[in-house]
């Protein structure tokens, strides 16, 4: 797998999780209390957009759980033995 291909599938595992984690509350529900952009959240969920570690931990406190939690999560959905160094 290549470079890019695994940044993508950490976005679009990200992407997932956060859908997930978020539920029923909209993106304008969290945008307007969390001051996260919609478009920033919309990218994220789809996995477009790689997240800077401020916005996991903002992303996370909106979530209610915490940005190590929210990682933990993330690692835990990447196949066995991966790895961004070659």
């Amino acid at each position: 797998m290549q470079q890019e291909e695994k940044k993508k599938l950490i976005c679009e595992i990200a992407g997932r999780l956060l859908k997930k984690l978020r539920g029923k509350k909209s993106h304008y529900m969290l945008s307007n209390e969390y001051e996260i952009s919609t478009s920033l959240l919309n990218n994220l969920e789809r996995g477009v957009k790689d997240p800077q570690l401020t916005t996991i931990f903002k992303v996370s406190e909106a979530l209610g759980i915490k940005a190590s939690e929210f990682v933990e999560m993330i690692e835990k959905e990447l196949p066995k033995g991966f790895s961004l160094i070659e």
